[in-house]
């Protein structure tokens, strides 16, 4: 564990100080982590689909949902609710057992990914000292369970969307890792804690966007084609596969892919944030304004302000990106398979070695500007 109080302690301490056993006490923050990410989760789900229709409607001059809710925004819901009384059809040539079981191997990682996200100092569920590589290794369980979900359908569009998918994630989890190593360079630490606190204390001015612009690109750019979102949806390319690994699924189980594609682009919205946005910390640094105006940064008033801050500011900045992602959707066309695979290979794998490179010899040469 990194210095940064976790979650966990502080709940343990809590019902520790009101008279329940610290075994007892733990034994009630078991489901509590879970509750909150699939709260948490859901909630981010609906607010992405309505922002995905409302921008998407005002980028082709149209109004987007209206009448299911206020604005539409229970349009979602009246989705989701769809999904789930919808007939549940397992073709009859199908393997049921990796058919069934495809769908849950996408969604349960990225899910178990958010235990790691800090929404501010000591608002983060487990603070592991292997945090930004859990997720690494996590992201990179999702393509299983598409190539699964495309072999057991017995489908050829379905095994051709299956095999795209685990193609443009070897592809892009490479560049990918390669621009977090950068980071991880400059922090001396894998903890995503300690990469926000690396970035702290300068404002704006001391977000590793600035030490890492080709970086931030490279991540950008491989985190979208990881969520497949367009311009690299190639993997359900509707014009071309019908609906790729997801065809032959009806339901829930066609639910789960669609609950994992946006909860996905939040997850990598919000690592984004971390990495090079300086996570839960203002542009304007907070020790400088409390040190302007003499108050202590201390106070707990001023703590519990700087806590609010920093949620807002998290969240403010992944749904940011969401929006360009978004934007992006409905404003570039699709590449063809060739060119993503090419660009993957070609352009972003070599530029991620060479930007390594680059970090680890100016970290050499100015330790103190680049973390040494």
């Amino acid at each position: 564990m990194s210095q940064g109080i976790d979650l966990q302690g502080s709940f343990v301490e809590l019902m520790v100080n009101l008279g329940i056993p610290a075994g007892a006490a733990k034994a009630f923050w078991l489901p509590l982590p879970m509750t909150l990410i699939l709260i948490g989760a859901t909630v981010s789900i609906f607010v992405t689909v309505w922002l995905e229709r409302k921008i998407s409607a005002a980028a082709q001059q149209r109004i987007g949902p209206e009448y299911a809710g206020p604005l539409g925004t229970l349009q979602a819901a009246a989705d989701g609710i769809k999904l789930l009384f919808k007939e549940d059809i397992t073709p009859a040539k199908a393997d049921p057992y990796l058919f069934t079981l495809g769908p849950a191997i996408v969604v349960v990682p990225v899910f178990l990914s958010f235990l790691v996200v800090p929404f501010g100092q000591s608002l983060v569920i487990t603070d592991l000292n292997i945090g930004i590589f859990l997720w690494i290794s996590l992201s990179s369980i999702a393509p299983i369970g598409l190539l699964m979900s495309g072999y057991a359908s017995n489908n050829k569009y379905s095994l051709l969307g299956g095999l795209r998918a685990a193609a443009q994630s070897i592809s892009y989890e490479i560049p990918l890792a390669l621009a977090v190593l950068a980071v991880v360079m400059m922090s001396n630490s894998l903890s995503t804690i300690d990469i926000v606190n690396q970035q702290s204390g300068y404002g704006i001015l001391g977000w590793n966007i600035w030490r890492q612009p080709a970086g931030f690109l490279i991540f950008w750019i491989a985190a979208l084609a990881e969520c497949e979102r367009l311009p690299f949806d190639l993997p359900e390319a509707e014009e071309e596969l019908v609906a790729g690994y997801q065809t032959e699924y009806t339901g829930m189980k066609f639910g789960l892919f669609y609950v994992g594609s946006y909860v996905n682009l939040v997850l990598s919205a919000l690592i984004v944030s971390i990495l090079y946005l300086g996570g839960w910390e203002s542009p304007v640094s907070v020790t400088w304004l409390s040190n302007m105006f003499g108050v202590s940064e201390t106070a707990p008033w001023l703590q519990v302000i700087t806590g609010s801050i920093g949620i807002l500011m998290t969240i403010l900045k992944a749904y940011l990106l969401v929006f360009i992602a978004i934007l992006l959707r409905w404003t570039v066309p699709r590449v063809r398979i060739d060119q993503l695979l090419d660009f993957g290979w070609k352009f972003l794998l070599p530029v991620s070695l060479v930007n390594l490179l680059l970090t680890a010899a100016l970290k050499l040469s100015f330790p103190v500007a680049f973390g040494g």
